[in-house]
Parts: structure tokens; sequence; C-alpha cells
């Protein structure tokens, strides 16, 4: 490898470490909110998760969906609590009791210092409730949605900067799906009329729901072509699986993945062109995961409970890996993926897990989620590698060993992150870090496990990170030893004189 400051990708936009809590399963009910817990505060939120979310350092939560919140009234979800409605909540057919809200959410977001994604519902509704939530949550008063907010205890807005407009519009399980002519007419209108109430907010557009849709990429172009002065993102969402248990191909489903990016990219780029258009459209991967641990034991799941255990992945060592790889991918991508949120944060398809009244831990994935988010601030720089390469049953000339480096000018720290994806033999990493002078390294931390479906329970962790990795910096020239299937995060900081 080589590795020069002078090559650089672009700043990375901090929000690529978001993540999700929609109303599914036990993310909100018994995730971040239970308030019969021995750890809720006075809000009925949990202290032990708020910690772990802390720890992550997340820096937006999108909300409240996801495919619920295309049929969701947010009018709900506000006011007193022992006034809202219990509905059928038609996605994940479930019951909603509307116990968490808006204004509830504004406020758990806070206490983990993160910012939130709203969502509107362009479902079962469209412009006239969009405008209305817009104005609840961000005019300062003097208006009826406003006022109403005040009197439900709420003086100052809550100036929620990022929205998306609907939620996966082109899939046939969504309640109100639509075509992309219909989509991208009412994403147009709505965002005309968000921006006529709060000119300082950024929109996402839905884009296909991934990327083996039958209309992609026809979607996100017909999309763009109608809304692109609207807009200013457009989503990409993604889950990969094991279900073959072939892990040498599971582990280049990031190679799936970016090539979805370029994809999109090159969408974008040429509706720019069209339109003669001196705006660029970035993108905002607001959904990404491993999920398909679950789908067993959802299908088992009784219809119209409240808070059932839905989507909730056990995650295994190999999960961590391809999570690192696509972590890697968005730093490779930092001048146009400006937002991406791992779906979801608690219990469903998620980095943490709780009991109901019991304890929280940290899944296998937690760990390369946590250190990107911690490490990876700064500016994406481009090693220039040369790794062996493999084939697997979809994928040929896949390179061993993924990678991508930050450089924090503020702290004069530079952290390489990288995953061996061999399942036998350790790599021996060169690489020529001459133009970092001064610098020195100051840890190389490791996650590997003999066992690629090595699991955390609330009992024992067994798979956790350690910084005893192999390497040695001499004049410039980084030797490090990456052990087969590892995840590697390499840091080194500029010596104090």
């Amino acid at each position: 490898m080589i590795l020069d400051k002078s090559y650089q990708i672009a700043k990375v936009d901090n929000r690529i470490y978001g993540s999700f809590i929609e109303h599914l399963g036990r993310a909100v009910y018994g995730g971040i909110y239970e308030p019969s817990h021995p750890e809720a505060d006075e809000q009925g939120f949990r202290r032990d998760v708020m910690e772990l979310v802390r720890q992550l350092q997340v820096p937006i939560v999108r909300y409240p969906g996801g495919n619920m919140v295309s049929a969701y009234n947010w009018e709900d979800g506000v006011g007193p609590r022992k006034e809202r409605p219990r509905r059928l909540e038609l996605a994940w057919r479930t019951i909603e009791t509307n116990e968490m809200g808006t204004n509830e959410f504004a406020d758990w977001a806070a206490k983990v210092n993160a910012e939130v994604m709203m969502a509107v519902n362009l479902g079962t509704r469209g412009v006239d409730a969009a405008r209305n939530l817009i104005e609840y949550t961000n005019h300062p008063g003097g208006t009826y949605w406003s006022e109403l907010r005040k009197q439900h205890g709420y003086k100052e807005p809550h100036n929620i900067k990022t929205w998306c407009l609907g939620n996966e519009m082109d899939g046939p399980w969504q309640v109100g799906q639509k075509t992309p002519y219909e989509y991208g007419r009412i994403a147009q209108e709505t965002g005309k009329a968000m921006k006529l109430v709060d000119p300082t907010i950024e929109l996402v557009a839905c884009g296909s729901s991934n990327s083996s849709m039958p209309t992609f990429p026809e979607y996100e172009a017909t999309t763009l072509d109608l809304a692109y002065e609207q807009i200013d993102y457009i989503s990409l969402h993604q889950y990969y699986g094991n279900r073959s248990n072939d892990t040498a191909n599971y582990l280049a489903k990031n190679l799936d993945m970016d090539n979805f990016i370029k994809t999109v990219i090159s969408t974008c780029d040429y509706i720019k062109a069209k339109h003669r258009s001196k705006k660029t459209i970035n993108l905002s991967f607001d959904e990404w995961n491993v999920w398909y641990h679950s789908n067993e034991a959802d299908n088992l799941i009784e219809p119209w409970s409240v808070a059932p255990p839905q989507l909730e992945d056990i995650y295994n060592f190999e999960d961590a890996l391809l999570v690192g790889s696509m972590l890697i991918t968005f730093l490779q991508h930092a001048d146009r993926v400006k937002m991406a949120c791992l779906a979801q944060l608690v219990n469903v398809i998620a980095p943490i897990m709780t009991e109901n009244n019991g304890r929280a831990w940290k899944q296998t994935i937690f760990y390369p989620y946590y250190h990107a988010s911690v490490y990876g601030r700064g500016i994406s720089l481009k090693p220039i590698l040369n790794s062996p390469k493999y084939d697997s049953a979809d994928f040929t000339d896949i390179p061993y060993v993924d990678s991508a480096a930050v450089l924090n000018e503020k702290e004069d720290e530079v952290t390489i992150f990288m995953v061996n994806k061999h399942l036998h033999d350790s790599i021996v990493l060169t690489a020529d870090l001459r133009s970092f002078e001064g610098f020195a390294l100051k840890e190389h931390i490791v996650l590997e496990n003999d066992d690629l479906k090595a699991v955390n329970t609330k009992e024992r962790e067994e798979v956790k990170p350690h910084n005893k990795g192999k390497s040695v910096l001499r004049e410039g020239i980084l030797e490090a030893d990456l052990p087969k299937t590892s995840w590697n995060v390499i840091r080194l900081a500029k010596k104090k004189v």
C-alpha cells in the first residue's frame, strides 16, 4: 500500500455514521423506551441503551420509519399520552400505541447527542400532512401548528434539518406504492411546500428499495428528472445475508454495494447534465446492514400484538467483517455518500440488543461501527493498494484486503481500516507512509475469532476487539500482520515535540 496525505477523496461527512429507529418490533418499546425498566430515566428512556448509543457517537438517527411511515399519522404521536389512539400498524401488522412520538424522539435524540432525520408519509398522505408537520417541528410560533407544539410543552422549535420524502415508494410491500412518475411528482410538490415553510432544510428523495428492483435505476432517473431542484439527496437501501453459508462469497458482497453506489452516482450525474444544472445530488445510504438470521422466526409472530420481537438478528463474527467492509466502502465514496444509516440501532437488526426489564449488550457488529464512527472522522484518503485476489460464486477479482484511511488533521492522527477476507491465512501489509513524517504507531486494534459463527450474548461476549495487533513502523514504512478473517484498525499519531 501507498498512503499519501495528498491523495484525498473528500472530507468525511460525519452523518455517514448515522442510524435508524423505526416503530418496529422492540426498537422503540423495550429498546430505547421502557418506563418500567430499572434504568429508565424520568421520560422512560433506558439509560443503559443511551450510554451505548453515546459510545457509538451516532450523529443522526432516521425516524419514525421505514415501512411504517407510509401509513402513519404523525398527529397520533403528539399531545397528552392518554389521548393518543392505538392504531393498526399495517407495515409490520402490529398495534402501535403511540406512546412515543415526534417530541419524545427529539428529546431522546438530544440526550444521545444526535440530530433527527425525519421521514414524512407519502404513502397514504402527502403535501398537506408534511407541510403541517414541519410547521409543527420547525416554525417558531404564532401559527396553528407551532402554537400546538407549545401547548404540548415545547416552546422552542426542534429545527429538524434533514427530511426523507417517504420510504421505499417503489416497493409492492409499501402502503401507497407509487410508479416512478407518481412518486417524482409528489416528491416535487411536497418538497416545494416544505421548503416554503423552512428554506434551510435538506430533502432526501426515495431511490430504489434495493439494486435488484426491476425499475432500478429508472426509478432514480425519473424521480430526479421531476424533482431535481427540490431535493438534495437520493436514498439507497441494501441488506445482505449468507443464506448459502458460503463465507468467501458473503464477504465479497460489499462489491455489490460499491457497484450500486457507482450506478446511482452515474444516474444523478446524467440528470444533472440533462438539466444543465450546477447542483450536484449526493447520496444518503439510509438503510444498510446484514439481515437474514431472523427471517424464519419472524414468520411465526402472531399479528396485532404490541412490540413483538421482530427482525432480531443475532449477529456472528463473519457479519461483523462484512459490516466493516461496507463501512470501508462508504469511506471510499466519501465525495458523494454524505449520509448513511445503519438499520437499525436497537434490537431490530441492530448493534445493540436488550432484554425487557433486563440487560443491554453489544452485538458483534457494534465494534466495526464503533471504530469507524470514533476514528473515521476527517479527510478520507485514497490508499493505493495492491492486494491478492480471489473468485467466488457471484464475484471475480475480489481483493482479499479492503482498505480505507482517514486523516484527522485536528488531532494529527491517521487511521487505516482494513479487512482481511482470507479464510485461512494471515496477510502481511507493507505500507509506504513516508508522507506522514513525524508520525508514530499508536495502536493496532484487531477483531478476530477462529469461529466465524461466534456470537455475543447477554452472558458472554465471544467477539470483542483487542489492541495487540502486530505492527511496526520504521522510517515511514509500516509492516502489519493482518490475521485471517479479521477487522483491523491501525492508528498513527504525530509525535508531540
